[in-house]
Formats: structure tokens, sequence, C-alpha cells
């Protein structure tokens, strides 16, 4: 095989499916040699738990660059998101009262419903750009701070940061086209469905029409889930390989033909654990805000308006709730993407001899090809 120093596709992989480098061929009778583990996870094929240790030693020995990164994209997003919303609301604000609490007997006019309508949309598009580019950069992150992590290489805020920022507009662009060809099924059922809703709600059509949607999405369903999975690896292939959206679907369906049912397991348990230990980190901020409300909400005289003590009591407990979603969701979000480059990786050497890969790249002293490699630094040769 043709060693490939770079974390770009490789050929065929050599014998044993795995390219052989880090065990060989035991002695007769012997146990085969340890895998070597230069980072976070051993360089051979992984078994779920071998991923799900991976995972969490990536979390523990990054955690500094991880939430220092993903605090500041929720500082910009999130004021973002709320800056959307309030120039909306206050452009059509005179319009809000008349369309959801008109008075009695009198239909909302269009006069009111379609600056409503086209506000609402605007909103609608914005939180989802917004939104999307904000995940972007999170995924960007953890698959670069996992690049690292597999290799056994320190990692600097910086130049996460730097490698997040530079890949997240392409991994934008592949998380999209995996929701529009995933979601295709879904929006087909909803472009057959709205019609008929249209058609009972004007009298013409039975109503039992309806009872058309479940089928439809019973349908539906397992080919999006099928296709979510099969296109789940893109985000890591266009971070760890520098591939464009398009390349990047491409690749992850190749990687995950023939393997579709462990891919799923494994992918499914990750969230399940990632989904458990952020509901665990967020049930303590809310007890202790339920506990600083209840006393404030017993002093409050019956009647009265609310005192100093009950909104500031209420100000902590929202800051604690907002606190505990935030930790949990940074939690819940770099777990779940870790396990799916884990997952990636563990493909790529099972079928690419990417271990080889990485062994001999650790070996000759080189920082990973690619547009997203971190700086070697100023001490770095200059063949680097």
């Amino acid at each position: 095989m043709t060693q490939n120093t770079g974390w770009g596709p490789m050929g065929a992989p050599g014998p044993g499916g795995h390219g052989g480098g880090w065990g060989g061929v035991p002695p007769w009778g012997g146990w085969p040699p340890p895998a070597p583990q230069p980072g976070a996870i051993p360089l051979r094929p992984l078994a779920l738990g071998d991923m799900l240790r991976g995972a969490f030693t990536v979390l523990r020995n990054h955690w500094k660059q991880l939430a220092g990164v993903m605090l500041a994209v929720q500082a910009v997003v999130l004021p973002v998101m709320a800056l959307v919303v309030g120039i909306a609301v206050a452009v059509v604000h005179e319009h809000v009262e008349p369309v959801f609490d008109p008075p009695y007997g009198r239909t909302p006019g269009a006069e009111d419903v379609v600056p409503v309508a086209v506000a609402g949309s605007l909103v609608f598009v914005l939180l989802l750009v917004v939104g999307m580019l904000g995940m972007a950069v999170l995924v960007s992150l953890c698959q670069a701070v996992l690049k690292e992590a597999v290799m056994g290489r320190p990692t600097t805020s910086r130049a996460m940061r730097r490698a997040a920022v530079r890949r997240a507009p392409a991994v934008a662009g592949a998380m999209l086209l995996t929701m529009v060809i995933a979601g295709a099924p879904v929006f087909a059922v909803l472009a057959v469905w709205v019609p008929l809703v249209i058609t009972v709600a004007s009298g013409n059509g039975s109503p039992a029409l309806l009872g058309v949607l479940p089928v439809l999405l019973l349908a539906a369903l397992p080919l999006t889930v099928w296709l979510t999975t099969r296109l789940g690896l893109a985000p890591a292939a266009v971070v760890l390989e520098g591939a464009s959206p398009v390349t990047a679907l491409r690749r992850s369906a190749k990687l995950v033909r023939g393997d579709w049912w462990r891919i799923f397991g494994y992918t499914v348990v990750g969230g399940i654990i990632a989904g458990a230990v952020s509901w665990l980190v967020q049930m303590p901020f809310n007890v202790i805000g339920m506990f600083a409300v209840v006393p404030a909400l017993a002093d409050q005289p019956e009647g009265s308006a609310p005192t100093g003590g009950l909104i500031t009591a209420l100000v902590f407990a929202l800051l604690a709730m907002v606190l505990g979603t935030t930790v949990g969701q940074m939690f819940q979000i770099g777990f779940t993407q870790l396990v799916s480059g884990i997952v990636y990786v563990d493909q790529r050497i099972r079928r690419e001899g990417l271990a080889d890969a990485i062994l001999a790249e650790l070996a000759a002293g080189r920082p990973a090809a690619g547009p997203d490699a971190p700086s070697a630094g100023p001490d770095a040769p200059t063949g680097a």
C-alpha cells in the first residue's frame, strides 16, 4: 500500500483490512501485540466501548479548547438571534394583536396577516441560517480537536478556533445538503398532505383524508433515518480530509456502505448517552432555580405587585437554568460529534489503512496534511 501522510482518501487497505502495520502476525501460540495508541483511541478496528471511552477521553483532555470556542460561539449566536426576533417584533408589533387576538366575531384582514406572515418567514430563515452556521463551527471544532487527539498532539484554543472557522462554511453546506436529501421523503409527504388539509378545510373533501398522514410518515421516516445515517459522516470528511460538501457526502456514503446497522447502532447509543448526561447536568441547575423561587413565592402577598425579592429570585432561577442548559448542550453536542468522528476514523482504519498513515505521519514528525491543519509553529522544518 502506498503510504499517505495526510488524512485524505487513500487506496485499498493492506492485509487484514486495516493496513496491518499496527499489529503484524503474532508468533504461533502467542497473543497479538497491542495496537499502538498515540492518542485518545487505539489504532485498530474499534468496538463500541473503545469509541465511548475515546470520546470521554477527548472531552477530558481538551475541555478547555472545546468549552472556550463553544462559549464564544454561543455568545455570538444567541444575541444575534435575539436581535433578529426583537427587530421583527418591533416592526410588526401593531399587527400582532389583530392577528392573534382579534375582536370577537372579526376575522383578521390581509393588511395584518401579510406583514406578520412575511416577518415570521424571514425570522425563520434568518434563525435557521444563524443557527446552522453556529452549529457548523461547533461541529468543525469537535472534528479538528479529535484529529489532534487521535494523533496525541497538543492543541491550543487559537489553532482550534481558526481550524473550526475555516471549515465551518463547508460543514454548513454538507449539513444543509444532508438535511435536504435526508428530509426529502418527509418534505414529499408534507407536499401531499398540505393540499389535503386545504381541501378538507374548504369542505370539498372527507376528513378521513387527513388519516393518510400517519401512513405516509410511516413509509417516509425509515428512508429518512437510512439516508441520515448514510450521510452522517460527511462533516468529519469535510474537516479531516478538507473535502467539499458534495465530495464529503460521497465519502460518507462510501464509508457507511455495508456497515449501516453497526454505524446506526453506535450513533444511537452515543446520542442516548449524550442526552442522558446532558439531562443529569441540567437537573441540579433547575433544582437550584426552583428552590430559589419557591420561598420568594411563599412570601409574596396575594394580589400585590411582584416584590424585589421575587424578581431577584426569578432572575437567579432564569440564570441558573440558562447556565445548566448551556453546559448540558455543550456536552451533548461535543460528545455526539466526537462519537461520529471516531466512527469515521474507525471506518477509515478498517477500510483504508488509516492507522498505517497516522503512524507514518507521526514517525516522519510532520503535521497533518490539509488546509485545516494547525500551524506547526516557528520551529517547524521548511518542508512541514
